[in-house]
C-alpha cells in the first residue's frame, strides 16, 4: 500500500522533547564553563615578558651625570646600552642623566627625576654573572648644577623573583670620575635557579670594547 506523503507524522512524545532540550542546555553550559576555566590563548609568537632576576642600578634623583649598567652573562656576552639583549638578559631602561629624560603627562613635558637603569634576566641560565657600573658622561642641562662631573654614589640591588621576591644583593659604591668602571657584584646562578658565590671581585667588562 502506497504511503500518503501528505499524511501527518505521528506526534512526538513531549517527555522526549523536554529531555532533548535539557541535553542541549547541559552541553551549552559545559562549553561555557570550559572556556572560563582555560586561560586566553596568546597570539602566535606573542611571548609574555618574564623575569627570574631583576638588576637595578640607581643614583641620586635629578643627577646630571650619565651612569651605565653593564651585565655579563655565562657566555661572556654583555648587556649595555649598545647591546641591549644577550643570554636572555635585557636592558629594560637606559638612563642618560639629564639628556632625553622627560615624560609626557597630560600633554605636557615633565622632567623625570628618577635615575635608574634596569636589566632583567628572563630565564635560568646557570653560570656566573658580572654586574658593573660605569661613569659614562655628564649631560648637564643646568650648568650651575654643582654635581656635574663630580663623584656619584651608585646603589645596586639584585632581586631573585621566583618563586618569591628575594634580595640577593644590595650595595653601594662611589664612582669618582668620568670613565670610572666598578664591579659592584658577581654571582653564580645554579641549575635550580638559586644564587650563590656572591662577591665583588673586580672584573672589567669595558676592556673588551
Amino acid at each position: 500500500m502506497r504511503k500518503n506523503r501528505f499524511a501527518r507524522e505521528p506526534e512526538v512524545d513531549p517527555f522526549y522533547d523536554m529531555l532533548f532540550n535539557m541535553l542541549i542546555a547541559f552541553v551549552f553550559c559545559f562549553i561555557i564553563a570550559l572556556l572560563a576555566m582555560n586561560p586566553k590563548a596568546t597570539k602566535s609568537g606573542d611571548i609574555p615578558a618574564k623575569a627570574e632576576f631583576i638588576i637595578t642600578l640607581s643614583w641620586p634623583d635629578m643627577d646630571p651625570n650619565d651612569i651605565d649598567l653593564w651585565v655579563q652573562g655565562p657566555s661572556g656576552e654583555s648587556v649595555w646600552f649598545r647591546n641591549r639583549e644577550a643570554d636572555l638578559m635585557h636592558l629594560d631602561r637606559d638612563d642618560r642623566g639629564n639628556a632625553s629624560n622627560t615624560i609626557m603627562v597630560n600633554g605636557k613635558k615633565v622632567v623625570n627625576p628618577l635615575r635608574q637603569e634596569v636589566v632583567t634576566i628572563r630565564s635560568i641560565i646557570p653560570g656566573e654573572y658580572v654586574v658593573n657600573a660605569n661613569y659614562y658622561d655628564t649631560k648637564d642641562i643646568d650648568s650651575s648644577d654643582p654635581r656635574a662631573g663630580k663623584p656619584v654614589e651608585a646603589t645596586l640591588s639584585i632581586i631573585k623573583v621566583n618563586p618569591k621576591a628575594e634580595v640577593i644583593f644590595y650595595g653601594q659604591t662611589t664612582l669618582e670620575a668620568r670613565g670610572k668602571e666598578v664591579t659592584m657584584a658577581r654571582f653564580t646562578v645554579t641549575p635550580g635557579g638559586g644564587a650563590d658565590n656572591i662577591n665583588t671581585i673586580p672584573k672589567s667588562l669595558m676592556s673588551a670594547f
